[in-house]
């Protein structure tokens, strides 16, 4: 993937000596991790390496248990409790499962005002979901909830974007069609993050490669 200029003065995310430990399970170990802005980056990992719950730092849903996460120079948990202008997709979409698509988007941009009918209508049609479609999201495949996911990661045009295995669940022409997306997103100067267990996807979409393994991270290139 070509890379953008970008202004490498500051930096999106800074990771410090991050570890992880529930109980006795150390679930990251001292992990390192600089995404300068307007870059995209990719972990490579299997299920259970750990790449859920450093996103989930980064996201200041989960503190570490020591090291510190800075999001556009200001400290999670210290100067901002949550990143600022961030978008994410971790694990499950969390979707009112009573409610359609179109409904789901709606109450959550009622919260800040924000979004017009037809701007959440557009970004419906952009994960390739229908915004016309009165379905409740119980009645949704697995595909078409992790579009709908995506959607919501997107709606607010956030400058940074946490995606945690966007393309799980996927057809392959839902693949090809979110990796699209990923790309002209990036292309305007959000940066990315996202996790994934293909090689190939993490090498089309991503600048920066990393690799997790039992909880340690490592760059690639």
């Amino acid at each position: 993937m070509e890379k953008m200029q970008t202004n490498t003065t500051h930096n999106a995310i800074s990771v410090e000596n991050v570890s992880k430990k529930i109980g006795h399970h150390q679930i990251l170990t001292d992990i390192n991790l600089t995404v300068p802005a307007g870059v995209s980056a990719g972990i490579l990992g299997h299920n259970g390496a750990g790449k859920t719950m450093l996103l989930r730092v980064i996201s200041g849903l989960v503190f570490p248990t020591s090291g510190k996460v800075r999001v556009f120079g200001e400290t999670l948990g210290e100067d901002i409790e949550f990143p600022p202008s961030f978008g994410a997709l971790l694990e499950e979409p969390g979707l009112l499962p009573q409610y359609s698509g179109f409904d789901n988007l709606q109450m959550l941009s009622r919260i800040r005002n924000t979004m017009s009918k037809e701007e959440i209508h557009a970004i419906i049609r952009q994960v390739g979901l229908d915004p016309l479609d009165k379905r409740p999201t119980k009645k949704y495949s697995n595909g078409m909830k992790q579009r709908l996911g995506i959607a919501i990661a997107i709606m607010e045009k956030p400058t940074l974007l946490l995606l945690d295995e966007p393309t799980s669940g996927l057809d392959p022409q839902g693949i090809k069609d979110v990796h699209r997306m990923l790309q002209e997103i990036h292309q305007s100067g959000v940066t990315i993050l996202l996790t994934s267990h293909r090689k190939d996807e993490i090498d089309l979409l991503c600048d920066d490669v990393y690799e997790m393994n039992g909880g340690y991270l490592s760059q690639m290139n």
